[in-house]
């Protein structure tokens, strides 16, 4: 009998369901962005997302099940991101997944986001252990090892800003528009580095503090500013994420031979950064590694990756009850906890 997981994922701005059978073979992945929504406001506006995603979930269920050309009765399972994420947009998922099993009496399997991120890597190649998944997004910068699937272990984390969070807010203070790191990932190809910015907690360390980048970029502004004198765009651009990327990668980097890292994967939205997905091959090309980066369709928040994540809980049988609530803040080591 075919094993047949529908994943909804909903944590942020994008409304999406996927369809998987038999562990890879993606039957459906329909996705709903709201970017130019909030493109108005330089950032996502929760509420507005929440809502949006109420309109939004049915038109993207009914498609999924179309594109896939089968019907609910059909599905093994149902697989949900429970968190993180901005809780009222979950809770938009976390009812249409109730719901539906509920009605077709379908086992509920809550799933982690960033699992979902690192997994989104076996739609390249299957991972391999031990494995060091480096997660970048707009919330999140964690290190992790994988002795095994779904072992997670963080071994470094940013204290206070993660580096998508970074790239967004230097992209408004310099008048660049949302989403930020990818205009600032394309100008930065016309610029040059000029500009010295900090390396914050630059130690041996596997932790990260990128608050003081964006601090430095914001002082820099207004001190020309106040001064008369123009922002060379283009030129930060290239020297914030010169410095952005070299500072996560020269500390990530040394994990690999702590801990005899067999394979190395790229996880969350910045994961599409150019410049990122360049250094990480260069500077690993020598090392006897496999380097894992993700298409850039899974970059982005998206239910496929929910879909891998939830098959191999399926087959470990990891389900939920109706109580089973939205979690903005739930650690990745917790997956189990829900």
């Amino acid at each position: 009998m075919d094993k047949i997981i529908l994943a909804i994922e909903s944590s942020c701005d994008e409304t999406s369901i996927a369809i998987l059978k038999n562990d890879n073979e993606l039957l459906a992945n329909v996705i709903s962005t709201q970017i130019a929504v909030h493109q108005k406001y330089g950032g996502v506006m929760p509420e507005i997302a929440s809502r949006l995603h109420v309109e939004n979930i049915g038109v993207v269920l009914k498609e999924a099940l179309e594109q896939a050309k089968i019907t609910m009765e059909e599905v093994s399972a149902i697989a949900v991101t429970s968190g993180p994420g901005l809780i009222g947009a979950l809770h938009v998922g976390l009812q249409c997944a109730k719901t539906l099993a509920l009605m077709y009496n379908k086992p509920l399997i809550p799933v982690h986001h960033l699992a979902g991120h690192i997994y989104a890597n076996e739609y390249v190649s299957p991972l391999k252990f031990p494995c060091l998944a480096i997660i970048v997004s707009g919330g999140n910068t964690e290190l992790v090892i994988m002795d095994k699937h779904l072992s997670f272990n963080i071994i470094g984390e940013t204290r206070d800003d993660a580096i998508g969070e970074a790239f967004d807010k230097v992209a408004r203070v310099v008048g660049l528009p949302y989403p930020g790191g990818v205009s600032i990932d394309r100008l930065s190809k016309e610029g040059k580095y000029t500009y010295k910015l900090p390396r914050p907690l630059n130690d041996h360390s596997y932790d990260y503090s990128y608050s003081g980048i964006k601090t430095a970029v914001i002082n820099l502004v207004n001190n020309l500013k106040q001064k008369g004198q123009e922002v060379n765009v283009p030129d930060l651009a290239h020297s914030f994420q010169k410095t952005a990327v070299d500072l996560l990668l020269d500390k990530a980097l040394p994990a690999i031979d702590e801990f005899n890292c067999v394979q190395v994967v790229l996880a969350g939205g910045v994961s599409a950064n150019s410049y990122l997905r360049e250094q990480i091959v260069e500077r690993l090309k020598d090392k006897e590694v496999e380097v894992i980066i993700p298409p850039l369709w899974c970059t982005t928040d998206n239910a496929a990756m929910i879909a891998k994540v939830g098959s191999y809980l399926y087959d470990e049988k990891v389900f939920a009850d109706l109580s089973l609530s939205a979690n903005p803040c739930w650690k990745l080591e917790d997956y189990r906890k829900f």
